[in-house]
């Protein structure tokens, strides 16, 4: 298929396929335009509670905002010594890497002309308190396991249904995340 053929594309899944291909164009004939930096900002609220806010970014060149400001609330259960304001930073995790496989997903699909009717999946994840709580120097203090179960229903064979996930798996900058070593940088400044 040309170019010219996948913009004409109709959109599909809710994707507008004639964007995707041409945002897929325009990067590669300026690779510069890739460079994106996302941020959250987070700020303790007491306990175990904290807030982040997410609303400005880089990307294409420049400085971003999204159309609205979205806010989160991070929290413990009561049964963690927190007051259960919001789901856990690890729970946030699994919705992060759901969100992103099934985006992937229904982008991937749209551009290979396979129309979805259903995609549900649930996200595990195994965590051994020890780790976490300096109990046991041997058990890491993250999930020991994460395992996506996805149920993924449109018009074309198991096969390629299940390639398309295979494919959004490869694609997924947050697989990438859990799955690769990412250096990160703590900068402090106290007062």
């Amino acid at each position: 298929m040309s170019i010219t053929e996948s913009n004409t594309r109709p959109a599909r899944n809710g994707v507008d396929t004639p964007t995707l291909f041409a945002t897929l164009d325009a990067v590669k004939q300026a690779p510069a335009a890739a460079k994106f930096q996302f941020r959250a900002h987070n700020e303790w609220q007491s306990g175990t509670h904290s807030r982040s806010t997410i609303e400005d970014f880089f990307g294409v060149g420049e400085e971003r905002s999204h159309e609205r400001t979205f806010v989160f609330e991070a929290d413990h259960p009561a049964v963690l010594v927190g007051n259960d304001n919001g789901p856990t930073p690890v729970e946030f995790l699994l919705h992060g890497l759901a969100s992103c496989l099934t985006a992937g997903l229904a982008n991937i699909a749209a551009a290979r002309g396979v129309t979805l009717h259903e995609v549900r999946s649930t996200v595990s994840g195994d965590i051994d308190l020890n780790g976490i709580l300096g109990l046991d120097p041997e058990v890491r203090n993250g999930y020991q396991q994460i395992t996506v179960d996805m149920v993924v229903e449109g018009d074309a064979s198991p096969e390629v249904l299940a390639s398309l996930v295979e494919q959004s798996k490869q694609r997924s900058a947050v697989y990438d995340v859990i799955t690769s070593s990412v250096p990160v940088a703590i900068n402090v400044t106290t007062g």
